[in-house]
């Protein structure tokens, strides 16, 4: 009952005490005392109170003439009446007066008590009402914060799978961490060749110039600190978090209020924090850069290396044995296609922190990837939340079929084991799609920018599978169904309209695979 005003007006001093102290307080209350009806209906005009218990029998103002004037100045509050002797014509006055509530004195506080909640029913709702209405604010805003920072983040995702240089991905992840965390600055140090001493790459600041505040800290000291920590160093107006590649920090990336102070707190760590993820792939793609230069140059052996991260070794031998082959087109081949989505992700990255996003993504993609390369697969690219890989391409594997399917079922086998290790809402699950069929493999592109891929219908219907599929599903299309009959068992899921085709497709849903 915090937060609801009760006045209690009663010309005796003993009846006050025990209405206000054994009663109203020991609840919550909070309470106003008027000695009498003059000064109480003073106190009732002058403060917004939700409840009035009121002593029928006063010598300065009855509590009817109270009532009276209380009602002609339009304060409609419940009131409690009191009183020594309530006879039929003192309860008719009342009820013309809509008072529907009264103790006879003497009364236990019980009593009271429970008058005073009956009276306060339709009050006690109204502030659930508007407490639960800010909590709904507050989840809102929570939401909106989320919804900004997922679409900040899949954005800077993007903008580094299109391999900007990373001057480029560096200023737009300032960029980012200005608008996410409301800082006036954002400051880039990397480490310097010796991997100790840190020197400020890059500086940006919303703000102009003015004097700044004095602080414990400086950036250096700071940033210094979550870099051989590991970990983000808050400290008032300043927040820096490591930049990681592997196990190693390359640097740190941090923000300030050099001129209001204002203070970040701990929320401002998530978002921080996946963009040095961010920050740490645009490092790291250009060192790859520059040994594949050191690569051109002959050493063959840094080029493997660096490929093999990223492609089936397969095409690595193939590029290294035969660099003729990067040149467009393709040739006609059949193939299968895998396609492999985590059900439920959207509405998870809802109401995921950003470094907790980052983890299970980071978990469930690793899962397929290295389901896929096990089985010889290639993967081709990464969707968001799903990827899509080929087997039979660019070198022959006449169990290509089969490849796959393994490939589905140690991925959803993977999943299911990483649930141990997670909490229950992150425990998400893979849906994949299967389709063997006539595809072109080959460079497909421009000779200034070209990707080894498949093309063709086989693709198509992969994907229309996998978004068909629930959680831990496997459905494959009737012509990988025939390759691999022998060694899985499978349950008929009907027919599936396909966009292109004139009928109706069969499909299968894999229910076990003999590895």
């Amino acid at each position: 009952m915090s937060n609801i005003r009760v006045l209690v007006v009663d010309e005796s001093r003993y009846t006050r005490d025990i209405v206000v102290q054994n009663v109203l307080k020991p609840k919550g209350f909070a309470v106003l005392e008027a000695m009498d009806g003059v000064t109480g209906l003073e106190l009732a005009l002058h403060y917004d109170v939700e409840c009035i218990i009121l002593a029928l029998e006063m010598a300065r103002m009855s509590g009817f003439s109270f009532i009276d004037s209380l009602r002609g100045h339009g304060i409609d509050v419940p009131i409690i009446a009191m009183t020594s002797d309530l006879t039929d014509t003192t309860a008719s006055q009342l009820f013309f007066r809509d008072v529907h509530h009264c103790v006879t004195k003497p009364f236990t506080a019980d009593d009271l008590l429970a008058t005073v909640h009956r009276a306060l029913s339709h009050v006690t709702l109204k502030h659930e009402k508007h407490e639960l209405a800010e909590q709904l604010e507050q989840l809102n805003r929570q939401l909106e914060q989320r919804l900004r920072e997922r679409d900040i983040l899949r954005h800077i995702g993007e903008s580094a799978a299109a391999q900007l240089g990373p001057g480029e991905l560096l200023n737009q992840i300032a960029d980012a961490a200005l608008h996410l965390t409301g800082a006036e600055e954002c400051t880039v140090f990397l480490a310097d060749g010796t991997g100790k001493d840190l020197k400020r790459h890059l500086h940006k600041q919303h703000v102009k110039s003015g004097e700044r505040q004095v602080s414990k800290y400086t950036e250096d000291q700071l940033a210094a600190a979550a870099m051989l920590r590991g970990e983000p160093t808050l400290a008032g107006p300043m927040l820096f978090v490591p930049i990681r590649v592997g196990d190693r920090s390359v640097g740190a990336l941090g923000v300030s209020n050099s001129l209001t102070a204002r203070p970040f707190s701990i929320q401002d760590q998530y978002p921080l924090s996946a963009l040095a993820s961010f920050a740490a792939l645009a490092l790291e793609n250009a060192r790859l850069s520059h040994y594949i230069r050191d690569a051109q140059g002959g050493d063959t052996q840094k080029l493997r290396s660096l490929l093999e991260r990223y492609v089936s070794p397969s095409i690595v031998e193939r590029l290294i044995a035969n660099p003729e082959t990067l040149t467009l087109g393709g040739v006609r081949r059949r193939a299968t296609i895998l396609f492999a989505d985590i059900r439920g992700f959207s509405r998870f990255s809802v109401r995921a922190a950003p470094e907790v996003l980052v983890d299970v993504l980071n978990r469930h993609i690793a899962a397929a990837s290295d389901a896929i390369l096990a089985e010889g697969g290639t993967l081709d690219k990464f969707l968001g939340d799903a990827v899509m890989a080929y087997f039979n391409a660019p070198l022959p594997q006449p169990d290509h079929t089969l490849r796959a399917v393994r490939a589905a079922w140690r991925m959803c086998q993977a999943a299911q084991q990483s649930h141990s290790q997670l909490p229950s809402a992150s425990r998400l699950e893979f849906g994949v799609g299967i389709s063997t069929g006539e595809v072109l493999v080959g460079n497909i592109g421009v000779p200034q920018m070209m990707n080894f891929t498949v093309i063709g219908d086989a693709v198509n219907v992969s994907r229309r599978l996998q978004e068909h599929a629930k959680g831990g599903q496997i459905l494959i299309n009737v012509q990988a169904y025939e390759s691999v009959r022998g060694y899985v068992n499978v349950r008929p899921i009907g027919m599936l309209e396909i966009k292109g085709h004139p009928q109706p497709e069969p499909i299968f849903e894999i229910v076990n695979v003999r590895l």
